[in-house]
């Protein structure tokens, strides 16, 4: 069925990990907080040498992120921090305390510097900063970010002009970067409004000659061309999210934190995530318009069996959350009660890949699935076995989970990082998936029909649903009376 993104009413089970992620004693963080303020970062505080951490402070997490010049955080920690850090601290306040603590160590405010030390740490915060851009660059989108890059550069800059040209390079490569984010942000959020458009009134159509319609079939009548079109519509979505929409998806109030949320309602930036969700509930309702529309038996029949294979070739893609969408779009009640057309259609693959999305067992048959199409793509050669589209729902449903299932911080105010390892993990597997290039040819006349086709609002299938087989019932029929009037009598 159609979902809604942040809210826990679309989730129905749990997703099955460990709810004591944080298992460290106190006593034990205590020593290596203690530690790490003393002697500063080392190998323990990296998360593939040593121990891995389960929690700390949030001071002694910073700590760990700040370069020196024999120390370099591993890049999954880099990430997992930089991540999570965003619900106790906004970005460009981690920055400002990493330049502080880079200052403070590498004594960048004395005069002269040492130049041999500057030039050992010089390139790794370099590569810090770097990652950072690279991995969310929309932190830079505030000004503040960018001041505090240039500036911790200028301080050792003198010990090396090449770190000039290395930030010019990082800045041009954010900006573009930027740049081409906001243009296809723009671009979604425009296809997206344009899509909602919905004409009720198109059941009085049904009564009308063919030749005025237009309809899905009459666009592109070959499934597997179909659904290679709709994984270019999903890898566009997908190439547009960032993974720090979905930590501000989740984010709340911290209870042992007295100070404000780090994102109020207006700031958490999940406009690319909520788009998203908007055209799989678009999918599901076109699919369910596109079956409802014809007006013969025999036509109804035919769409079924034409989605029912779009949705096996996008099994067979790796493009489950469109399989999943046209699934959900023929399961609408509007769509189900039609039990004449079903009848006339070859239902047999249509159950197969119903009991591949079963919900049973927390989506078992799915998740197998997935894991199989994640392996295909970590041994492909080609983009075309690298494509894994999750069913995103259900992705979204996992990190709610997690995120209501553990706390963020301990009783002793230390942060549970052991949470943010899962969490970062989920994240990281999806970041993979969303770069890979869609290795099909556009078709922009199906594309554009994908955006633009009027659909049916959930009254308006019901009225083409019984247009198409009588009420059973006298619910049914009170209800057919109503939409006949309250659609029908407007036009």
């Amino acid at each position: 069925m159609p979902q809604t993104v942040c809210s826990g009413t679309m989730f129905t089970t749990p997703s099955g990990f460990s709810p004591h992620l944080a298992c460290a004693e106190p006593g034990e963080e205590e020593e290596e907080e203690e530690e790490a303020q003393q002697e500063g970062p080392g190998p323990g505080a990296c998360l593939a040498d040593g121990p891995p951490i389960t929690s700390a402070s949030l001071d002694t997490l910073i700590h760990n992120l700040v370069p020196t010049a024999d120390y370099y955080p591993e890049k999954a920690y880099v990430f997992t921090f930089l991540l999570s850090a965003r619900l106790f601290i906004p970005p460009p306040e981690l920055l400002a305390r990493v330049c502080e603590l880079c200052i403070k160590q590498q004594q960048l405010d004395q005069s002269p510097l040492d130049t041999a030390k500057v030039r050992k740490f010089g390139p790794k915060i370099l590569q810090l900063l770097t990652e950072w851009t690279e991995t969310f660059p929309t932190d830079f989108r505030d000004e503040k970010m960018v001041g505090h890059l240039k500036d911790i550069v200028h301080r050792i800059a003198p010990c090396d002009e090449a770190y000039w040209k290395t930030l010019n390079q990082v800045l041009q490569k954010l900006s573009q970067r930027l740049a081409l984010m906001s243009q296809g942000e723009e671009s979604i959020l425009k296809v997206s409004l344009n899509a909602s458009s919905i004409s009720d009134k198109l059941v009085a159509f049904k009564t009308k000659p063919p030749h005025i319609q237009k309809d899905m079939l009459s666009i592109c009548n070959d499934p597997y061309t179909l659904a290679q079109q709709l994984t270019h519509v999903e890898l566009e979505h997908l190439s547009h999210i960032g993974p720090e929409e979905f930590v501000q998806a989740f984010v709340q109030k911290d209870p042992l934190d007295g100070t404000q949320p780090c994102f109020s309602d207006q700031k958490k930036k999940t406009s690319n995530l909520e788009a998203y969700v908007r055209w799989f509930n678009r999918l599901c309702y076109l699919v369910a318009t596109e079956i409802c529309m014809p007006a013969k038996k025999k036509q109804r029949a035919q769409v079924i069996e034409f989605f029912i294979d779009v949705a096996r070739e996008c099994f067979n893609i790796g493009n489950f959350n469109s399989l999943m969408a046209i699934i959900s779009g023929m399961n609408m009640s509007p769509v189900s009660r039609l039990k004449k057309t079903w009848g006339k259609a070859k239902t047999a693959k249509f159950f197969i890949l119903e009991h591949q999305m079963d919900p049973t067992g927390n989506f078992y048959n799915y998740r197998t699935a997935l894991r199989g199409a994640a392996h295909r793509s970590r041994t492909a050669n080609s983009n075309r076995e690298r494509i894994v589209i999750p069913f995103f729902s259900l992705l979204i449903k996992d990190i709610y989970f997690l995120n209501e299932g553990c706390t963020n911080r301990l009783p002793n105010g230390h942060v549970n990082f052991e949470k943010f390892v899962e969490l970062a993990r989920q994240v990281r597997e999806f970041m993979t998936w969303k770069q890979v290039e869609c290795p099909f040819e556009e078709d922009r006349a199906i594309l554009h029909y994908l955006h633009t086709a009027p659909i049916f609002s959930e009254d308006g299938l019901y009225l083409a649903s019984y247009e198409s087989e009588s009420p059973e019932n006298q619910v049914e029929k009170d209800r057919w009376k109503a939409l006949r009037s309250n659609v029908l009598g407007k036009t």
